[in-house]
């Protein structure tokens, strides 16, 4: 049956305390990489109503700096859906709860699978209705994203396919590089 991505919609906000802090007390990237996962599941297996796996993340930049104290906010929505995979985009935003200011941190795209209980194959997940022209724009963003992914992919093998040392070597020449043999 079919489900609208407001069915999914997930929010989860979190209280960024130090324990989470690197030595330039700023938020580890990888602490936040662990609550946009959790966030991307949680979103993801509600639509499939099965378990679900990340199998790739796109476009992960660290915008601003998170600080200790802040609440942080995880928005997360499918954005598109394939036989058995779902895109989902996460909005990141914190907010200072002594000034109330607020500032975008990261938008990613997490490509979820969803697994069957008994096999572990990928199973069929729910097709996905598009209520808004957001919803439209973001499942066309989705679907040129994995179409521009795939012509990169298909470059870069040709390009490391046709790779040689010896002819390549000049691509170093304005690089910090040493070569010490």
């Amino acid at each position: 049956m079919p489900k609208s991505i407001s069915y999914s919609r997930t929010t989860i906000t979190e209280l960024m305390i130090p324990s989470y802090a690197n030595f330039g007390g700023k938020i580890h990237g990888g602490i936040l990489l662990s609550l946009m996962d959790k966030v991307a599941y949680a979103c993801a297996s509600k639509h499939a109503g099965a378990y679900v796996v990340t199998v790739s993340v796109d476009g992960v930049n660290f915008l601003q700096p998170i600080e200790v104290g802040e609440l942080l906010s995880l928005h997360a929505s499918v954005n598109y859906v394939g036989r058995s995979s779902m895109v989902i985009g996460i909005r990141v935003v914190s907010e200072n709860v002594k000034t109330g200011e607020k500032k975008h941190t990261n938008t990613s795209y997490f490509t979820m699978v969803a697994k069957d209980d008994i096999t572990g194959k990928p199973t069929e997940v729910p097709e996905l209705i598009l209520e808004s022209k957001d919803d439209i724009r973001r499942c066309l963003e989705a679907i040129k994203r994995k179409q521009l992914k795939e012509v990169y992919r298909d470059d870069f093998d040709n390009e490391i396919s046709e790779l040689h040392v010896e002819k390549d070597l000049h691509l170093l020449a304005n690089e910090r590089i040493i070569i010490n043999p």
